[in-house]
């Protein structure tokens, strides 16, 4: 039996060898930038190889192979399987989890205007104990390749979710599991809790969950387009839910025989209590027939402009804001690469201001069959961060945000999203630039700089991206630059921070590629603790589980514990799957 057994297993390995050599070795072998190189993808787990030719990002060249022949490569490049889920879904549990009362950390900028930045009494760590900080546990999410979703804490719970698509409660102070429940897709945005736990999947399905059961209240699907995603996180506010979409037509366009593009970036509002749409505002108008590719295949426009960050509250004047993504096909819109305003009651267009114009772009720009890159093939300088809306000193306002351009901009949003300045920190480029997330203060704004590089097609660059800066919010004028990590020779590493900043009074953080977060003194940019999450850890629910790289997500600090995900395996990144908790030690 066992001969048997290991036959068929050869077999199925020289068959996903064949299929890998002639679909996918074109690409991962050397001739796409982007695409993970193939010692990369050996890195991640079966299941997560399968489930992006299923139904993610890889999901239009899986289309074209079997059920049996998407598994056969999976198992061809991973050479192993991850068998831990069911004991990780029942491992580590703990009755009664979380507590009332305590502090929150509920959304993904911390509030409704982005700041992403902790009170010292809501924080509970001050900047003189961060050196002290230490490891005080670990959960595994077996299976994974990537840790992204950001976690929400409130009520003494902390609630992440899965590439997966599994939502977990904990424990915020000790990691052992109260509830969990199985979502119809991955989750990649962040999570939300309020009265009830808020998240959307892969395929827009919105998720209300009682924050005690896990059970579940209702889901509404939000996105009206097949290649639609739900990248950002809500925000949640007086009761309404408000989600921007995006899309991964981007990706789908590589192939020429597609039919580029009909993808409208949106916002949609929904009642927190019922899931129920009170109003939908898209980015662009309705595509039309243009003309033909090179394929023969009729192309569409405009399209595009999506909305891959989390709105921004100003409940002052009863607005939201938006940062908005390039257009995917020809015309361009004056409404990519913007900052909108929208009347939070209806979602109206109150005004748009546009930071990169005529931007276009898709995947198929960077191919060899550029039969679907729209003739304006433009830089890809989308926003991967929404606005933060901040007081200056004498009641001026403004929106900060940085851009993949490597730009930071401050805009009036009360004088139609004006631009008061502009100051570039970064190269910029396709993969940032500035990519998810910026913290503010009374003063400054910190960014991180991505400045992803490859300096092999799939594999990143030791030697190109990092660092963090401090600007005033006044002027824009640079007060400090930290610099840019050091790789050494650690393999497959890469110093870009990608990943959102958070902060508390005297420091901030910054996750890296290279694995290791960081906090920096807000006063100087000094480095004032480091911690190493490239490496295995035991973890509460005893499943193996490594850190990789960090990336999207930023960390959440409150009630004394910094919390953070790591594990990326896009972009050159290192994969990973490991939820880690840390707190001051004596």
């Amino acid at each position: 039996m066992l001969r048997f057994f290991l036959m068929g297993t050869l077999a199925l390995a020289q068959e996903g060898g064949k299929i890998y050599s002639e679909s996918c070795a074109q690409c991962h072998d050397g001739a796409v930038e982007r695409a993970p190189a193939r010692f990369m993808l050996a890195l991640l787990s079966r299941e997560a190889i399968t489930r992006s030719l299923d139904d993610g990002v890889m999901a239009a060249q899986g289309k074209v192979l079997t059920p049996a022949a998407r598994a056969a490569v999976a198992g061809f490049l991973t050479n192993r399987t991850e068998k831990d889920n069911e004991r990780f879904l029942a491992a580590g549990g703990c009755e009664g989890a979380g507590t009332v009362g305590g502090a929150a950390w509920s959304q993904w900028g911390l509030n409704g205007t982005n700041t992403r930045f902790q009170t010292a009494a809501d924080a509970g760590i001050a900047a003189a104990a961060v050196p002290k900080l230490g490891l005080a546990w670990a959960v595994a999410l077996p299976g994974e390749s990537a840790a992204r979703s950001q976690p929400a804490v409130k009520d003494g719970r902390l609630f992440v979710g899965s590439a997966g698509g599994v939502v977990l409660a904990l424990d915020a102070r000790t990691g052992c599991r109260n509830w969990s429940f199985p979502a119809d897709f991955g989750i990649r945005g962040g999570i939300v809790a309020g009265d009830a736990v808020y998240f959307a999947d892969g395929r827009t399905n919105v998720y209300a969950l009682d924050p005690k059961s896990g059970r579940r209240l209702w889901r509404t699907r939000i996105g009206e387009h097949p290649t639609a995603v739900t990248t950002g996180t809500p925000q949640l506010h007086n009761g309404v839910l408000y989600f921007g979409l995006s899309s991964a037509e981007e990706m789908t366009a590589r192939d020429p025989k597609y039919p580029c593009c009909t993808f409208r970036g949106s916002v949609v509002a929904l009642e927190a209590g019922t899931g129920k749409i009170r109003w939908r505002t898209h980015t662009v108008p309705e595509p039309k027939p243009t003309r033909k590719n090179s394929a023969g295949v009729q192309m569409y426009g405009p399209s595009g402009a999506g909305v891959w960050t989390t709105p921004t509250i100003d409940a002052a004047k009863g607005m939201l804001y938006v940062s908005t993504g390039d257009n995917f096909s020809d015309p361009v819109t004056r409404t990519s690469d913007a900052v909108m305003g929208l009347r939070m009651a209806t979602g109206e267009i109150v005004w748009s201001r546009q930071l990169t114009e005529g931007d276009a772009y898709t995947t198929a720009c960077g191919g060899a069959n550029k039969a679907n890159c729209p003739e304006a093939n433009g830089p890809d300088h989308d926003f991967g961060q929404p606005p933060i809306l901040v007081t200056l000193a004498g009641g001026k306002r403004s929106l900060v945000l940085g851009q993949k351009s490597g730009v930071v901009h401050a805009l009036d949003p009360d004088n139609q999203g004006e631009v008061r300045w502009q100051t570039r920190v970064a190269e910029g480029g396709a993969l940032g630039g500035i990519q998810w997330g910026s913290a503010a203060d009374a003063s400054k704004i910190y960014v991180a700089i991505g400045d992803i590089r490859f300096q092999s097609p799939g594999v990143a660059s030791p030697l190109k991206g990092g660092g963090v800066v401090a600007l005033s919010l006044a002027d824009g004028k640079k007060i400090w630059a930290a610099a840019p990590p050091v790789c050494g020779d650690r393999p497959g590493c890469s110093p870009a921070q990608s990943a959102a900043v958070s902060g508390i009074p005297g420091a901030v953080f910054a996750g890296s590629l290279d694995g290791r977060l960081r906090g920096y003194s807000t006063e100087t940019g000094a480095v004032i603790w480091e911690f190493d999450t490239a490496r295995e850890f035991e973890t509460m629910n005893g499943v193996k589980a490594k850190g990789g790289s960090i990336d999207a997500q930023g960390p959440v600090i409150v009630n004394g514990f910094v919390y953070t995900n790591s594990g990326f395996g896009s972009w050159g990144g290192r994969p990973g799957n490991v939820l880690l908790a840390f707190t001051v030690k004596n």
